[in-house]
């Protein structure tokens, strides 16, 4: 591989761990990230949960959550299996980049470096999901942990620890889960670099682009902190 193209992963790394820098949640800008928004949410709706004694629907809402981490763990695999595929077929999509034009041809052992990065970024995507299943699993096992009503005016302090255990494990079950799927949308920057090195820096940043917005600027985002901002 050449300098550039050591460069373009060194700007596709930085990318990736800046923009987890500003929306892990954990920043306090003048502008709320959607993570952040999000993770406000979850505590209001752990502690409005402990208004009754029917828990059916946060159990259900903890289902969901699972059901779609479950999903796209299993199209993680799917994808990494799809990596090795790409291995084993080297001749052939040497054969076919050969006929491309502007594409850098770096010979085999290029391309198999980066198809292993690439099964790299799903192999860490499938942990993140495989665990944000399991935090959520050991979140509604914690939920039913939560006293009743009548046992909460009881004991206040106790509920309220118990509340705010389970409101952490989900936050970070949530963080995990973006995590997985912040790296399957970096994957398709990635690709880019099959192409050349120039193709890699320029659709990596798009996505960066399109995920800052989708945090930043999105209706999504004006939605869910339409009353958690301080009214300019």
């Amino acid at each position: 591989m050449s300098v550039l193209d050591y460069c373009a992963l060194v700007v596709f790394i930085t990318l990736w761990w800046a923009f987890n820098w500003l929306t892990d949640g954990k920043r306090n800008f003048k502008r709320m990230s959607l993570t952040r928004g999000m993770a406000i949410h979850r505590e209001r709706w752990i502690r409005n949960s402990l208004t009754r004694d029917l828990k059916m629907i946060d159990t259900q809402i903890i289902a969901g959550l699972q059901n779609g981490t479950a999903f796209f763990a299993s199209t993680a695999i799917f994808a990494l299996g799809g990596c090795f595929a790409l291995l084993g077929a080297t001749e052939q999509v040497q054969a076919i980049f050969s006929d491309l034009p502007y594409v850098f041809h770096g010979g085999r052992t290029a391309y198999e470096l980066k198809v292993g990065g690439l099964a790299a970024i799903f192999g860490y995507s499938y942990f993140k999901f495989g665990w944000a299943y399991r935090l959520f699993n050991y979140c509604s096992i914690l939920f039913g942990a939560i006293p009743m009503t009548g046992d909460a005016r009881r004991d206040e302090i106790a509920t309220k620890m118990a509340a705010d255990r389970v409101i952490d494990i989900n936050i970070i079950a949530a963080k995990n889960f973006n995590a997985g799927l912040r790296a399957t949308f970096l994957s398709i920057g990635y690709l880019g670099w099959f192409i050349n090195a120039w193709v890699f820096m320029a659709v990596t940043a798009f996505v960066i682009l399109i995920l800052l917005r989708r945090q930043f600027f999105s209706d999504a985002r004006d939605v869910i902190i339409r009353d958690l901002e301080p009214t300019k």
